[in-house]
C-alpha cells in the first residue's frame, strides 16, 4: 500500500458494487467543437473548459468582469455583496466580499454518471474561490448546487477543502467527484452549469483571477479489463525523478507524511519538467536539511483539510497552475493510445490506478490508489513511469508491462487480493502544459478536448 485506507478508498468499493463508474483512491448552449473529446473516447468522455475572453463574457455575472490579454481571466469588478464564512477547520468566522459568475448550460456529448471539475486560478493573500456544479438529470429534475471545492493557493485565509455529505438522493459528491448513485438505473446527468464565487477581504481592491474552469463528464461502463492497444512510437521524456518514500515521517500533519504523497510528488515532477520550481522564499517554511523540500511544499499546498489528504485531484491541478503560465486539467483518457499521443508530443501525464501486489510486475507493492507519472514508452510499447513509490530518487524510473499497465489504469472494477470487488479509475489522469504549447502539443490537446 502506498497510502493508508481513506474515504476515497471506501468510496471506490461502494461504487464498484453499485454505480459502475468509479473514482479510485488518490477521488446556455452546447460546447463548441474545440472542446469535443477525442474520437477514441467520444462515446465515454466529454470535456468542457471555459478559458477565453469570449468564454468569460458568456454566462451570467454578479459583480465579476472578464479581463482580456495573453491569458484572459475572470476577476471581481464590483462586489455583489458580503457573506460570513465559518471555516470548519479553524472555527474562525470571517466576513468576505464576493462576486460570482455562472457558466452557460453545457450539454455533454455523453450523458454522464460522473463529473469532475477542475480550475486554474491565482488567489493573492486575502482572496479565495468556491466552485459549484448544478446539473439536470435525464428524468427532467435538477441536482442541488454542489460545492466541488473551496480553494486558495495558500492556507492562511481559509483552509482549502472539499465538502462532505452532499447528496440529493440521486447523486453524491465524493470528495472531488460528482457521481450518480445508481448508474444501473439508467439515470444520467444530461446538462450542467458551473458557478464561480470569488471572495476578497472587504474594503480592498484585491481579487482572485480565474484563468480556467471546466469539467470532465463521463459514462465509463463496468469493466474488469479493456481491449489490448497497439503500441505506437517509442519516446522517453526527461522528467525529474522524486521519491515520496524519501519523505516518510516528514510533516505528518499533511496526510501522514511522505508515505502518502504520491500525488503531490508526481505533480512536482511534471511542474519541474516544464521548468517551474518554488522560490527560496516559497520554501522558507520547510525545515532546513530536508531532501527535496519542494515535495514537502507540494504536499502542503495540495492538502485537502476535509479529505485529510493530498490526493484531491482538482487541488493538485490547481496547485500546478499556480506556477507561471501553466495550465492544468483533470480528465479521463479513452485508451493508452491517447496517452502515447501526449507523450509523443512532449507532454508527460499523471495517472491514477489501483492494483494488488503481483498485478503490476516489478512494482513490488499493492495499492488501493496510487498516482505515477508516465514519461515514455519503449520500442515494445511498455510503459516508462516515474513511480514515486520507490526507495530513492534514483529508483523512481520503472518500466511496466504494457498489457498489465493499461488494464489497471483503464478498468473501473477489479478484484483485490482476497477476491473482493473493488473500484478502478477508468482512465483518470492529470494533464499539465504551458500556456503557449507548441503547435504539435496544441493539436493533441485539442483532439482530447483540453484546449
Amino acid at each position: 500500500m502506498t497510502r493508508p485506507t481513506s474515504r476515497r478508498t471506501v468510496l471506490t468499493a461502494a461504487l464498484a458494487a453499485g454505480a459502475g463508474v468509479v473514482a479510485a483512491a488518490g477521488p446556455a448552449g452546447a460546447a463548441p467543437s474545440r472542446t469535443s473529446s477525442s474520437q477514441a473516447a467520444s462515446s465515454l468522455v466529454d470535456n468542457r473548459f471555459w478559458t477565453t475572453h469570449t468564454d468569460w463574457r458568456c454566462g451570467s455575472t454578479a459583480g465579476t468582469r472578464a479581463v482580456p490579454g495573453r491569458r484572459p481571466g475572470l476577476v471581481i469588478s464590483t462586489p455583489a455583496g458580503s457573506t460570513d464564512y465559518t471555516d470548519p477547520h479553524t472555527g474562525t468566522t470571517t466576513t468576505w466580499e464576493y462576486a460570482s459568475w455562472t457558466s452557460p448550460v453545457h450539454r455533454p456529448a455523453v450523458p454522464a454518471t460522473e463529473v469532475i471539475a477542475s480550475w486554474n486560478a491565482a488567489t493573492p493573500e486575502g482572496t479565495w474561490i468556491q466552485v459549484e456544479l448544478r446539473g439536470s438529470y435525464s428524468d427532467g429534475t435538477d441536482t442541488l448546487w454542489y460545492v466541488m471545492g473551496r480553494w486558495a493557493s495558500a492556507d492562511t485565509d481559509i483552509r482549502r477543502t472539499s465538502v462532505d455529505d452532499q447528496t440529493d438522493g440521486k447523486s453524491t459528491v465524493w470528495t472531488d467527484t460528482f457521481s450518480v448513485d445508481d448508474a444501473a438505473s439508467g439515470l444520467r446527468l444530461v446538462a450542467y452549469r458551473l458557478r464561480l464565487t470569488l471572495h476578497r477581504t472587504p474594503g480592498t481592491r484585491l481579487t482572485p483571477t480565474v484563468h480556467r474552469v471546466g469539467a470532465m463528464a463521463s459514462d465509463v461502463p463496468d469493466r474488469f479489463t479493456v481491449p489490448a492497444s497497439t503500441p505506437g512510437a517509442a519516446r522517453e521524456l526527461a522528467v525529474p525523478r522524486y521519491s515520496q518514500n524519501v519523505h516518510v515521517g516528514e510533516y505528518p500533519e499533511y496526510d501522514n507524511g511522505g508515505e502518502a504523497w504520491c500525488s503531490p510528488t508526481s505533480s512536482q515532477m511534471i511542474i519541474e519538467y516544464w521548468g517551474r520550481t518554488p522560490t527560496p522564499e516559497d520554501l522558507s517554511w520547510v525545515k532546513p536539511g530536508l531532501a527535496d523540500p519542494q515535495i514537502c511544499h507540494a504536499a502542503r499546498y495540495t492538502f485537502d483539510y476535509q479529505y485529510e489528504g493530498c490526493g484531491n485531484w482538482p487541488f493538485n491541478a490547481a496547485y500546478a497552475a499556480t506556477y507561471e503560465d501553466m495550465n492544468a486539467a483533470v480528465t479521463r483518457l479513452g485508451s493508452l493510445t491517447d496517452l502515447e499521443q501526449l507523450v509523443a508530443a512532449g507532454i508527460p501525464v499523471i495517472t491514477s490506478q489501483s492494483f494488488f501486489k503481483g498485478e503490476l510486475t516489478g512494482a513490488g507493492y499493492g495499492t488501493s490508489g496510487h498516482l505515477m507519472t508516465v514519461i515514455g514508452f519503449t520500442a515494445d510499447g511498455d510503459v516508462i513511469a516515474n513511480d514515486p513509490a520507490s526507495p530513492s530518487n534514483d529508483a523512481v524510473r520503472r518500466v511496466y508491462r504494457r498489457r498489465e499497465w493499461e488494464t489497471i489504469w483503464l478498468r473501473t472494477k477489479r478484484y483485490d487480493a482476497n477476491g473482493a470487488v473493488r473500484g478502478g479509475t477508468g482512465g483518470v489522469c492529470y494533464v499539465y502544459w504551458p500556456v503557449d504549447p507548441s503547435a504539435r502539443q496544441r493539436r493533441v490537446l485539442r483532439s482530447l478536448g483540453l484546449v
